[in-house]
């Protein structure tokens, strides 16, 4: 990305923001920083384009002639082709901008180089389990097996809330996992194979110190096949109910309740301890993205995420749908070939699925993303990627997979975040950093959820669900790697303890979503 500094320095004062932003020297667009009036004058390097009408902050400027068919470049890449003629000073967006086929070469591996090691890798406070995985929270889980029994689950969960939880100080809360499906399913089929390997993942989650699992009995997700696979717990802290076995919703509420006073008590005991930043896995998500979400709040947490894997930690990028046509810059750097060639797999099923549905991959951005300024699905990937840093990819995961690889890991999840994160955190991830432009209020128990704001007035207007202002790096205040190191050492802070945003809103009890694949019978 070239400098933003490409205003005029003002007589006896610093240099002016920029009004624009051009992001590499072969753009023929810029992103206004600011609103734009019709016939304002802004300049680019040396030279001055006069705006023909008003463009919102976020949006596109042309800064050359573009004919119609000719390509559209931002990030120094194509994000589509002109669909009319565009003179220079105008807008560029959806009206005259319009998708063309991802056929990018994939030079698999070809930029691969192994991730230097940090001298002195730094820890954090961390709870560690019998197994010797490690949490950052200190969560009891009351997971449902089916929908039947979702209901009961809040129950048990809400006698725990507020100031019944006093007794217990060292426990960061009870969570009810519950979720619309359960039955209604094939008895062998992928989606309860799905549904099953999701709730085994949070059952064995480590945020999880204890965890209580219960059903109805007539369900097609039985109990018994569900946890036969779970890693051992210490002994006191995993728990079954039937409903149907216990003889309703009354006495079942009644027993998991003091199954919990029972796990509370042993919960109560642990301490955190400081932990090699191995023990971290990051979820990277961004929803309600923005014409800034690629030039700050993404590229700050790339630079953050570099930072977790030269220290030995873990981080998943996802969100499939929405690296199409930026799929490129991930295989260029896979660790071997056949990792690049699990990632086409997946993009190849994608592209199999939404046009069994009716749909295509090209028409992602929705309608907050294009009021944000993105016009195409290619422009949105070659932003979202930048989550993901520059290291190795080191491996590709099947949705809710446990990731045991360490560095930088793609796991294939639709693009909608609460899906998303629930396969990520299902995998193992124990903190998750979440960008947004539109702005987002996403909490994610048992996982805490940090959501970095791509421009000021956004992170200003929400100011108690932003954890983190990236808009410095917009205005020329901040570069993307001291965006990057601030934001790594309050992933550090959060995953040590303090408390994200949506904690302290009390938020997440809800944004549990499994995906859903198969036929509902």
């Amino acid at each position: 990305m070239t400098s933003p500094h490409n205003a005029s320095t003002p007589a006896g004062g610093a240099p002016a923001a920029p009004a624009v932003l051009q992001l590499a020297a072969t753009d023929n667009v810029a992103v206004a920083r600011r609103d734009l009036q019709a016939q304002e004058a802004v300049t680019v390097g040396t030279r001055t384009v006069v705006v023909r009408q008003p463009i919102p902050s976020g949006h596109k400027l042309a800064l050359e002639p573009i004919a119609m068919g000719d390509v559209v470049r931002k990030y120094g890449q194509s994000i589509g082709v002109a669909t009319a003629p565009v003179a220079e000073g105008e807008h560029v967006h959806v009206h005259n901008v319009g998708m063309t086929a991802s056929s990018h070469g994939h030079a698999a591996g070809a930029g691969f180089r192994p991730t230097e090691r940090a001298p002195a890798p730094l820890s954090f406070d961390g709870f560690v389990r019998p197994d010797g995985r490690v949490g950052t929270r200190n969560y009891l889980g009351v997971i449902a097996s089916v929908n039947c029994s979702a209901t009961v689950c809040r129950h048990i969960a809400d006698a725990f809330r507020g100031p019944a939880l006093a007794a217990w100080p060292q426990v960061d809360g009870v969570v009810a996992i519950t979720h619309g499906s359960g039955c209604g399913m094939g008895g062998d089929g992928e989606g309860l194979a799905l549904l099953q390997r999701t709730l085994r993942g949070y059952a064995n989650h480590p945020n999880f110190a204890g965890v209580l699992v219960i059903g109805l009995g007539c369900e097609v997700n039985q109990i018994a096949p569900l946890v036969e696979t779970l890693t051992a717990r210490a002994p006191g802290m995993f728990a079954t109910l039937t409903i149907q076995d216990e003889g309703g919703t009354r006495e079942t509420i009644a027993a998991g309740q003091q199954l919990l006073r029972q796990m509370l008590e042993q919960a109560n005991q642990a301490r955190r301890q400081p932990v090699p930043l191995s023990h971290l896995t990051v979820g990277l998500q961004c929803g309600g993205s923005d014409g800034y979400s690629g030039i700050s709040a993404n590229p700050a947490l790339g630079a953050a995420v570099d930072r977790v894997v030269r220290h030995g930690g873990t981080a998943i990028l996802s969100e499939t749908p929405e690296i199409y046509g930026a799929e490129h810059l991930l295989t260029h750097r896979a660790a071997t070939p056949a990792v690049a060639d699990k990632l086409m797999q997946r993009l190849a099923w994608w592209e199999r699925y939404a046009a069994l549905h009716g749909g295509d991959l090209n028409n992602n951005p929705s309608p907050g993303n294009k009021a944000g300024g993105i016009t195409t699905i290619l422009e949105k990937s070659l932003g979202a990627v930048a989550k993901a840093g520059s290291t190795g990819l080191m491996e590709v995961l099947e949705y809710a997979e446990p990731v045991r690889t360490h560095g930088l890991v793609f796991m294939d999840t639709p693009g909608y975040d609460p899906v998303s994160a629930t396969g990520q955190v299902a995998g193992g991830a124990n903190l998750i950093c979440f960008t947004t432009g539109r702005g987002s209020t996403y909490g994610c128990k048992p996982t805490p959820s940090l959501k970095l704001a791509t421009n000021t007035p956004m992170f200003q207007r929400m100011s108690l669900d932003m954890d983190f202002d990236c808009g410095g790096i917009v205005d020329g205040r901040q570069t993307i790697d001291e965006a990057g190191e601030a934001l790594f050492r309050l992933m550090v802070a959060t995953a040590s303890g303090q408390r994200s945003k949506s904690e302290e809103n009390g938020l997440g009890d809800n944004e549990f979503l499994p995906w859903q694949l198969g036929a509902v019978m």
